[in-house]
């Protein structure tokens, strides 16, 4: 009868609640009454979701097609935006993996904070060095992971 008692406190309740959101481990965004999933804008949401894709960027269109013919100097010619959407870990890799993503993001996403073409511009301005290639995929990485 006194646990019965303990359990309909309010500091109860909120420790349960606050346990059962940590013990969660999903990345989840605080809401109104409910918790939203993040990661719909991810690199690797879009390799996953190919029947997702938006229909102005084809999943076998090459990454030279899409960002322009400067990206010969890093990339193969016959890269595709699917295989770029698991590119590899290296700064050029990070950069291309992000890119892509974005790339989606702003055509499948309303509000996403950058347009189809301010991505690509950016991604030719970034091929310039390591550096900027690295500056740049960190930029378009918090974008993703912060899109809903």
């Amino acid at each position: 009868m006194m646990i019965m008692a303990y359990c309909k406190t309010p500091l109860f309740l909120l420790a349960v609640f606050v346990f059962m959101a940590i013990v969660s481990g999903q990345r989840t965004r605080p809401g109104f009454m409910y918790t939203r999933t993040r990661g719909s804008c991810t690199p690797r949401y879009w390799s996953r979701m190919i029947d997702s894709w938006p229909k102005m960027v084809p999943r076998k269109s090459t990454v030279s097609n899409v960002f322009g013919s400067r990206v010969f100097e890093r990339y193969r010619e016959d890269l595709t935006l699917l295989e770029a959407a698991a590119a590899g870990e290296d700064a050029f890799g990070k950069l291309l993996k992000q890119s892509t993503a974005a790339l989606l993001n702003s055509y499948a996403r309303k509000g996403y904070p950058y347009a189809a073409w301010e991505v690509k511009t950016l991604v030719i301005q970034a091929l310039v060095s390591e550096r900027a290639a690295a500056f740049q995929a960190r930029r378009f990485r918090e974008a993703n992971e912060n899109c809903v």
